[in-house]
């Protein structure tokens, strides 16, 4: 069994045949793309992206302080 880090899940095919659906069936959210009902990878918007690298880079530079 495999966890499943989204709200939303959609199949290789389903998404190779209309991706931009896929995101807005999933109202900004992560959408997991599954192979064979495993997670193949993750989309996410890139608002979404950008502060999940916001939250990384701030916690690197917390860790540095504290060091």
């Amino acid at each position: 069994m495999y966890a499943i880090h989204a709200d939303q899940a959609t199949s290789m095919s389903e998404f190779k045949k209309n991706p931009s659906a896929a995101l807005k069936r999933a109202g900004h959210k992560p959408v997991a793309v599954l192979n064979h009902n495993k997670p193949a990878f993750y989309v996410i918007e890139p608002d979404l992206y950008e502060a999940l690298l916001e939250e990384v880079a701030d916690r690197e530079l917390y860790q540095k302080v504290i060091q």
